[in-house]
């Protein structure tokens, strides 16, 4: 008896990535960088917004690749608690 052999669907598993980077810091970084632009008004802040957002897409993109849900790691992270006390169970018999 053999078994039978299903395709594995890989769109369905693909990340949410957007310019080789995780789509939400990217869309935060490009916000960040024309928002600067806009309201300084002037060349300068037209250039370091500019300067911003093609910086972060090199190191959005080194972040993506070492692990396309990067930020949804380090928020959970971020929700553990400091300090985990030897025992097996905080409501255990004793």
């Amino acid at each position: 008896m053999s078994r039978r052999r299903l395709p594995f669907q890989r769109a369905l598993h693909r990340p949410n990535l957007l310019m080789g980077g995780e789509r939400g810091p990217v869309l935060a970084a490009a916000v960040f960088g024309a928002g600067l632009a806009v309201t300084g008004q002037n060349l300068f802040t037209l250039v370091v917004g500019a300067a911003l957002w093609f910086a972060s897409l090199p190191l959005l993109h080194w972040m993506a690749k070492a692990d396309p849900m990067m930020t949804q790691v380090y928020r959970r992270h971020l929700r553990y608690r400091g300090y985990y006390p030897p025992r097996s169970r905080p409501y255990r018999r004793r």
